[in-house]
């Protein structure tokens, strides 16, 4: 059975959460009675002990990494703990597998070489593994079009990141009706054009210095031009919405329409996702519920 992802979701960094802090797993319980379907954890450890104490404070809420690194982790070791954290919590763990970028598994000493055939035998572990992480139970990271094909024919869909509404169109061609399109979309609750734009930049930064998503937005008409200085007003609007609560959900909006079933919001603050123990936006997620989820 399909893994009930919601109509919206949250991003956020695995390394945001520290379950001893009281705040964050009231943090969490709160997004599950606000609504929210899904919470994302981008860098998540391939262990799921972070998913799983995430989901044994909540009742509804579905966790899933976005992404879990496959050249740091051993498919039977996923399978495995996928099927130790679905006993605690059946259906609401989703396991979303990527190749990364260079940058990053060169600096655990790996080569990184022919990514889609890694990701493509990475699969088949999978499906080999003792302990097997089902079809259901996983999306790829895709933004081109053969990760995109093998997203929809092995996994239960696609969770592209760094992307916009005429990504997400395109996208939907590809993997035709029926596979799960969940697209990441970064907002900044700011309706000073410079202030915001000075938050989207921060929060923009790391992603522009790696070679998929430059490739991807390349696809997408963008040039090196827009990649200098910490992005184009064009392409940093295209990229990050920001402005009222109006603004926002009519950028999210714009990913359903153009064929999401799934929009994994993360919210800009200037703030490092990554940082441990970070503040947590609640004030901004609060706010964004009634007109994301009403």
């Amino acid at each position: 059975m399909a893994i009930a992802a919601g109509r919206v979701g949250l991003w956020t960094g695995a390394p945001t959460w520290d379950l001893e802090n009281a705040e964050h797993r009231e943090a969490v319980a709160e997004l599950d009675a606000l609504g929210y379907g899904t919470l994302w954890l981008g860098m998540a450890p391939g262990d799921l002990q972070l998913v799983q104490g995430l989901l044994e404070r909540t009742e509804k809420l579905v966790v899933a990494t976005g992404i879990t690194n496959i050249w740091t982790h051993e498919a039977a070791d996923i399978g495995a703990a996928y099927q130790r954290v679905d006993r605690a919590a059946p259906g609401r763990a989703l396991v979303g597998l990527g190749t990364s970028h260079a940058p990053i598994v060169e600096r655990t000493g790996q080569t990184y070489a022919k990514p889609f055939s890694k990701l493509r035998s990475f699969v088949d572990e999978l499906d080999a593994a003792p302990e097997p992480l089902p079809v259901q139970a996983r999306v790829l990271a895709a933004l081109g079009p053969k990760a995109l094909r093998l997203a929809g024919e092995r996994s239960a869909g696609a969770h592209p990141y760094l992307t916009t509404p005429e990504h997400t169109a395109w996208a939907r061609e590809v993997l035709g009706d029926g596979p799960l399109l969940a697209p990441e979309q970064k907002v900044v609750l700011e309706t000073d054009p410079a202030k915001a734009r000075e938050i989207a930049r921060t929060g923009a930064a790391p992603y522009l210095a790696l070679p998929n998503y430059l490739n991807n937005l390349r696809r997408l008409g963008y040039t090196d031009e827009d990649f200098a200085d910490g992005g184009s007003d064009r392409l940093i609007d295209a990229l990050v919405a920001w402005g009222d609560l109006d603004a926002i959900a009519a950028r999210v909006r714009a990913h359903h329409d153009a064929g999401a079933d799934h929009v994994a919001v993360q919210v800009l603050t200037g703030r490092s996702p990554l940082d441990r123990g970070t503040v947590l936006p609640r004030e901004q997620w609060r706010e964004l519920a009634p007109a994301l989820l009403g």
